[in-house]
């Protein structure tokens, strides 16, 4: 916004990244939502809404899980992004949250703009719509749409399946970064760090042993 930068030095470009090296592209494709106007604070709107209600409610103490589902959902569309000469893909990142959102909390009423009542899963194919309507290309959210719902199923659906199990494991170093460590149930503390022989404080001291 503040021409620093151009749009040109951000968008994905498979040559310039492969052959040029330019690796970058492969992240700030993600970042960039257009010129400032309605739809950029659209997307940030419910960017922060839809993610945080993520952080807060299904991933609630399973930080590493819930950067995995990025990595996860960056790395598809991605790979469809290869193929689709799709050049900004940070609309399809919200729509995905979205998307995982509104299928785990599938009867939540949700009211869009005073003018539609419906049910939280519709949410995704109605900002679809919407889309639609300001003349933008629905390709980048139905990209969302589908990469959502494959970690959906994934995740949620095919190991509850008979025969099913999970696919997606969250690897152990993303654990080791971003979740606290569980305390050992069969950890014996030493003599010293048991709480009777922990020194009293000063006030209690002095109660007993007065001078």
């Amino acid at each position: 916004q503040l021409e620093f930068i151009t749009p040109f030095q951000l968008y994905f470009n498979p040559d310039l990244i492969f052959r040029k090296f330019q690796i970058w592209r492969l992240i700030t494709n993600f970042l960039f939502f257009g010129p400032l106007g309605f739809s950029f604070f659209f997307n940030m709107i419910f960017l922060y809404r839809y993610c945080r209600m993520l952080e807060e409610g299904s991933f609630r103490g399973r930080t590493a899980d819930f950067v995995f589902m990025f990595l996860f959902g960056g790395f598809l569309m991605t790979l469809f992004g290869l193929f689709a000469s799709l050049f900004f893909l940070g609309q399809a990142f919200t729509i995905m949250l979205v998307y995982v959102w509104s299928r785990r909390n599938p009867y939540i009423r949700m009211n869009f703009f005073g003018l539609l009542n419906f049910q939280a899963p519709f949410l995704p194919w109605v900002l679809m719509g919407f889309s639609l309507l300001l003349g933008n290309s629905i390709i980048i959210d139905l990209l969302g749409i589908a990469v959502g719902h494959i970690y959906y199923f994934l995740e949620d659906v095919f190991p509850n399946q008979p025969g099913g199990k999970k696919l997606l494991l969250t690897p152990s170093f993303l654990k080791m970064v971003f979740d606290t460590p569980e305390e050992d149930p069969n950890y014996n503390p030493l003599p010293e760090d048991h709480p009777e022989h922990q020194p009293r404080d000063q006030d209690q001291n002095e109660r007993q042993h007065p001078q």
